[in-house]
């Protein structure tokens, strides 16, 4: 298991200061709702290096708290040609989902396949000036219009934690889903929002 392994390095590497610190930081990257996680490894882990050496042990809630949670919906402004059909949306991979480009992550897209699975294939880019801020390449069953909405899937967890303003693009505005489906809105961004960042 790479909980077990990743401690014992840490125990073999820093052996000798464990004893003198108070404490010990496990970190955020533990899928602890995933199903199938053994968190009762992740528990007897715990209990052991914190009886052994005595220290305060920390976990982050990390993106386990949202996993699978929060759309981001985007809106086609406009369908150019450069080689293939872009979709030009109003959400960035720069500004809205940043680690499509630093880690990459291909979002989930509801109703969207993987490039060439479906009848008709999209680059999905956004409206800012900065070459390759691009999402990716989907396939779509039927053909994708302007002023059509679509919905990245799996977007609670970093959408709002790190997303910039990029040239003055916007941010999305913040809703609420309850159990029927129904959305109200929390929060929206504007202007003055963009220039408070910036004082």
């Amino acid at each position: 298991d790479d909980l077990q392994t990743t401690l014992k390095a840490v125990e073999e590497l820093f052996r000798s200061y464990l004893p003198e610190i108070k404490w010990h930081n496990m970190g955020g990257g533990h899928h602890i709702t995933r199903e199938g996680y053994d968190v009762d490894l992740l528990i007897s882990e715990i209990k052991r290096i914190r009886e052994t050496y005595n220290l305060e042990i920390y976990i982050e809630p990390g993106e386990a708290i949202a996993l699978n949670a929060g759309y981001l919906a985007t809106e086609v402004l406009d369908i150019v040609e450069n080689g293939m059909e872009i979709l030009v949306l109003d959400a960035s991979a720069t500004c809205h989902m940043p680690d499509v480009l630093e880690m990459p992550y291909r979002p989930p897209l509801r109703n969207g396949f993987e490039a060439q699975e479906e009848a008709h294939t999209y680059r999905l880019s956004s409206n800012t000036c900065l070459t390759g801020d691009v999402i990716g390449d989907y396939s779509f069953e039927n053909p994708v219009q302007i002023g059509d909405r679509l919905y990245f899937e799996d977007m609670a967890i970093y959408s709002f934690v790190k997303n910039n303003t990029f040239n003055g693009i916007g941010l999305p505005s913040l809703y609420l889903m309850d159990d029927q489906g129904y959305c109200s809105l929390v929060k929206a961004f504007g202007y003055q929002d963009f220039k408070g960042r910036l004082s």
